[in-house]
């Protein structure tokens, strides 16, 4: 009998290491479910969770977009265009910054001192992991990102 691993569980759907469509040990045939569907099932699980499934997120400038938006609220503060222009460069998708070294910027380097046009510096947080009733959860489907950097498209 062959040795299945599960990776991800919950009441509605289980995800094994590896799926054979059909047992090798002449078991009936199961259900086959797409990527498609498992995403979608999912996306489904988390919005009864509570996250926000905003329909208007299907490029990077539009996250981009709710990025500062969320940013602004968590922080209690408003970017200009040009600080925004900026903090992106500088920190949010510095070039040359791989998707390993943004992961670790939500794990371990989520606060950053931003200087403002003004002069004054002010702690900017991605997210609040003392208070984490204040961090808004929001899950979209995937699409296919053409551009390298947020900040390409600005």
């Amino acid at each position: 009998m062959p040795q299945y691993n599960t990776l991800v569980e919950s009441n509605n759907f289980i995800v094994l290491d590896k799926y054979d469509r059909h047992s090798m040990v002449n078991e009936p045939s199961v259900g086959y479910q797409t990527e498609y569907a498992l995403e979608k099932e999912f996306i489904q699980d988390l919005i009864n969770q509570g996250y926000e499934n905003p329909a208007n997120l299907t490029t990077q400038q539009a996250m981009l977009t709710n990025v500062r938006v969320q940013l602004q609220a968590l922080n209690n503060m408003v970017f200009t265009d040009a600080e925004w222009v900026r903090f992106v460069a500088e920190y949010l998708d510095k070039p040359g910054d791989s998707i390993v070294d943004k992961t670790r910027k939500l794990h371990d380097n989520y606060i950053y001192d931003f200087v403002f046009d003004d002069g004054h510096i002010q702690n900017i947080y991605l997210v609040d992991k003392k208070n984490i009733v204040r961090n808004k959860v929001q899950v979209i489907s995937q699409f296919e990102q053409k551009e390298r950097m947020l900040t390409d498209t600005m």
